[in-house]
């Protein structure tokens, strides 16, 4: 495991959008707008549901989110592929915050509902990401794992069997 914090505050989201906290040519967060959350509350390698991992982190909601202004006029809501894409880019993070090498990117998820809304009048987003594997080896690394996303601690959204790989080309 490499020596990174357990917890990370929005400088310190930034800084991995930049390239810096992992290094160059590692796993990276999208920059603002598509930045899905605004700090990492507890990150592990070992703990978590299955003892392979986890994530939390927690997205602020304001009514002046991109979002809400395109998707729809006059009925404010957040997409959910967004949610989705918080829960993927968690994942990429935890695998560069092990101290693994390559760019991530989504393979895909198994199974995804969607059970609520996300509308202007919410206040915070927690994401919880739980591994089920995390495998790296000379030709593969790779993590899989389950989420949910709760609004103001509603669950709204659970995945099952996301799938993110580092690749170094």
């Amino acid at each position: 495991m490499a020596d990174y914090p357990s917890s990370f505050d929005k400088e310190g989201l930034l800084k991995c959008a930049r390239g810096e906290l992992f290094g160059p040519g590692n796993a990276q967060l999208p920059a603002p707008p598509m930045l899905m959350m605004d700090r990492i509350t507890d990150i592990s390698g070992d703990r978590g549901a299955h003892g392979k991992g986890h994530v939390v982190a927690e997205f602020d909601i304001t009514p002046d989110l991109w979002f809400f202004d395109c998707h729809f006029p006059g009925n404010p809501i957040m997409p959910g592929c967004l949610g989705l894409d918080g829960l993927w880019q968690l994942t990429g993070f935890n695998l560069g915050w092990r101290g693994w090498q390559g760019r991530g990117y989504a393979l895909g998820v198994g199974e995804v509902k969607l059970t609520g809304m996300v509308r202007p009048d919410r206040k915070m987003l927690t994401y919880k990401v739980d591994f089920t594997k995390a495998v790296q080896t000379r030709r593969l690394t790779m993590g899989v794992a389950d989420g949910i996303v709760e609004a103001d601690g509603d669950v709204i959204y659970q995945v099952k069997d996301m799938k993110v790989a580092l690749s170094e080309s």
